[in-house]
């Protein structure tokens, strides 16, 4: 992919072709405002550009009946979602639509060098099962903050030899394509933004638990990343006065209290405790304890692990309920693997949140769990990368 839209009218054609698939011309009009003998003009370059392609005549409105148009099925984006533990990459048409994806376990903490090689080699998979030729774009998401302009990670807490490393420029060379880079919670919410729960919200906070907590803040349907790509970081808000240490240096760190690795620290803690039988059979079984453990002693109705859950709800509720309070969204979607704890889980973050949220900011605030999973991020990466190619030159 060369070319880009000349101008906003442009774009905004591309991204309505991207969010809503294909269309008419004359449906199109309604939607930019643009006067026919302009939209015309402007829709005949971007066929030029071979962006958007004809497809076929549309449903007639009475007279001359107008032709649709799409993006051109051809074009392929590349979405990258590297976690603390995981790894997962797709490949996407330009409508978003997921036509291939890979997961692979992967410890962020091997480094750039060695967590690219596994990425590389996922796409390099895809691409031989004939899901595309080469990719148009790739939009990757990384777990921790970003110097967005550079597309660079800087003092990542959980990413040793990661701070400053040039992603975008690296990815770029390899994959021969452009490339963006952003916090991996940023490209969950613009997934479940794209095709999942928040859909119709234009203002809402998308929280990921996973082996750490972070969130993404949407204002205005556009993410808001700070100054410096730090914000969102709530898993280092303090929840409790001098609690337990954080990897980031200081103490009681929301993180520290409650995430994936918390919560499976905390689990061994209780067999060792003699607390819960379910959770010590299935150490014995498997030699450790994760979150998914915790999950699954919890649906076997094991009281420790259900505790334990609650607990962990109502600390991550506690900073939520003070997000609410300071930006009133209109939706707050909890995400990431930690979600494999449920509604345990989800009720336990409501309780707080409309027990200690003003009643004018939780009247009409739903709390609810994403729809896409593991694909958020990848969908995700793929709507940054698009953002970027649909937007003028």
């Amino acid at each position: 992919m060369t070319a880009r839209p000349a101008n906003a009218h442009q774009s905004r054609l591309l991204t309505l072709l991207r969010d809503g698939g294909p269309n008419s011309r004359a449906q199109l009009g309604d939607q930019v405002e643009l006067s026919r003998s302009k939209l015309a003009v402007e829709v005949d370059r971007l066929l030029e550009t071979g962006l958007v392609v004809a497809d076929g005549l549309a449903a007639s409105r009475g007279g001359r009946r107008s032709h649709n148009i799409r993006l051109n099925p051809g074009l392929r984006f590349l979405g990258v979602d590297i976690g603390a533990t995981s790894v997962d990459v797709a490949v996407t048409n330009a409508e978003l639509e997921i036509l291939g994806h890979l997961t692979r376990p992967m410890d962020v903490r091997e480094g750039p060098v060695a967590v690219f090689e596994q990425v590389l080699e996922m796409a390099g998979k895809l691409r031989a099962t004939g899901l595309a030729e080469g990719f148009d774009g790739a939009g990757i998401g990384v777990p921790g903050p970003v110097r967005f302009p550079e597309g660079v990670p800087v003092a990542p807490p959980i990413m040793p030899g990661w701070d400053g490393f040039p992603v975008r420029e690296a990815l770029s060379q390899e994959l021969g394509c452009p490339v963006m880079v952003d916090n991996d919670v940023n490209l969950m919410a613009m997934g479940e933004q794209h095709a999942g729960v928040a859909r119709p919200v234009a203002d809402y906070l998308c929280v990921k638990i996973g082996t750490g907590i972070g969130c993404g803040i949407v204002v205005g349907g556009q993410v808001y990343r700070g100054t410096t790509g730090s914000a969102g970081d709530i898993g280092h808000i303090q929840a409790v006065p001098d609690g337990r240490p954080c990897a980031c240096g200081n103490r009681g760190c929301l993180e520290a209290h409650f995430s994936g690795a918390a919560l499976a620290r905390d689990a061994l803690e209780a067999v060792q405790q003699g607390l819960s039988a379910e959770l010590a059979a299935r150490l014995e079984a498997n030699g450790t304890l994760t979150a998914v453990d915790v999950a699954a002693a919890a649906a076997a109705g094991d009281a420790t692990a259900l505790d334990l859950i609650r607990a962990g709800g109502t600390r991550v509720g506690q900073v939520i309920a003070g997000l609410v309070s300071f930006f009133n969204p209109g939706l707050v979607v909890i995400g990431g693997g930690v979600t494999g704890l449920g509604h345990t889980l989800l009720a336990a973050i409501r309780t707080q949140v409309y027990r200690q949220s003003l009643p004018l900011a939780t009247r009409n605030l739903p709390i609810v769990l994403g729809e896409l999973g593991p694909t958020a991020g990848v969908i995700g990466g793929a709507r940054l990368i698009s953002d970027h190619l649909f937007s003028p030159a």
